[in-house]
């Protein structure tokens, strides 16, 4: 296999949290280098609080039940993590690793998203078989968060991401191999197609034509063009068995994604759709994040209940770190971008 592309040395210089301002300052990047690492422990209902560089855990937060996935609120001083069981959002703050709040009445949000326009607020109901949309509204400080639509999503919504004009948000149907469209404007169904076993993450270009779709009941992922209409499947990639979760490398051509029961990680190549290169995945690889380094990825390696360094370059496992059980969700305000 060819060695893997380097990202450009001036893309690792100019790294920055998607969406984040640039820091001005010599301290403000030292801060943002400091930023701690976050990493779901899904059945203890912790976060533990990794320090960046040492790696050592620092410390274990409660939360509630069942938090699988977190996101940065649209102002970047809060992120919501999201308790699947307890039907609340724990908000923390992504420099200080300080609880802030708590949001209650959030139903079973097993993933969450905003939309690029900052307006909308997507929850994918593992559990419950729906999708929830929500108006964000930040003014209304006791309840930002209105609900506007639920929408039936039988059988197991898994995964969401949306595209960059903020008008569709597509989903995962776990356990009935399925793809949903729904649109934000009219909040309903623009259509459902079928796809291979256990579609499980979601991801799309960088031009929001093409959906890439991990299948975790088995070795592909397959990819869709949804550039216009229905979702039509263009090819089916082998990568291992148990694809499963995406990051971006931040440089608009590589796409990570782990393969859970192979216990590897392939690098997919955006536009040609050929496998990179293949890295080492130990013990049930699922989330990833992407320092701004460009090169250290941070792995949550679930039936270890580790987080797992690795440097990408060399395709090396640097260090594992240990944490709570089933470690889920893993992110830093300090990561590259996610194209």
């Amino acid at each position: 296999m060819a060695a893997l592309p380097v990202l450009p040395a001036a893309a690792q210089a100019t790294a920055q949290p998607a969406g984040a301002a640039q820091p001005s300052s010599a301290a403000a990047k030292a801060r943002l280098a400091s930023a701690p690492i976050f990493v779901l422990n899904s059945l203890d209902a912790t976060i533990s609080v990794i320090e960046p560089g040492s790696y050592v855990e620092r410390k274990r937060i409660p939360t509630g039940k069942e938090p699988h996935h977190l996101y940065l609120s649209p102002d970047e001083k809060s992120l919501l993590v999201a308790n699947a069981l307890s039907n609340s959002l724990t908000l923390v703050d992504p420099l200080t690793a300080e609880v802030q709040r708590t949001i209650t009445g959030i139903v079973d949000p097993y993933q969450l998203r905003f939309s690029p326009d900052m307006k909308w607020f997507v929850t994918a109901a593992n559990r419950l078989d729906h999708v929830d949309l929500y108006r964000w509204e930040p003014a209304d400080a006791a309840q930002p968060l209105k609900l506007q639509k639920r929408i039936a999503a039988p059988k197991t919504p898994s995964h969401l991401t949306i595209d960059s004009r903020s008008t569709v948000v597509y989903c995962s149907l776990q356990d009935s191999d399925e793809l949903i469209a729904i649109d934000l404007a009219t909040q309903a169904v623009r259509w459902k197609v079928k796809t291979g076993k256990m579609p499980a993450d979601v991801y799309l270009s960088p031009d929001d034509k093409r959906l890439f779709v991990g299948l975790t009941g088995d070795r592909f992922v397959e990819v869709y063009d949804v550039s216009a209409g229905a979702a039509r499947l263009l090819q089916r990639i082998v990568t291992g068995a148990g694809a499963h979760a995406f990051r971006a490398r931040g440089d608009g051509r590589q796409l990570f994604v782990s393969n859970r029961v192979a216990n590897t990680l392939s690098v997919i190549d955006i536009q040609s759709l050929a496998v990179l290169a293949e890295l080492p995945g130990p013990s049930g690889p699922d989330c990833m994040e992407l320092l701004a380094d460009g090169r250290t990825l941070l792995l949550s390696s679930r039936w270890a209940g580790k987080m797992t360094v690795i440097d990408v370059d060399k395709r090396q496992v640097l260090q594992q770190v240990k944490v709570g059980r089933s470690p889920h969700g893993i992110w830093t305000l300090n990561h590259a971008p996610r194209g």
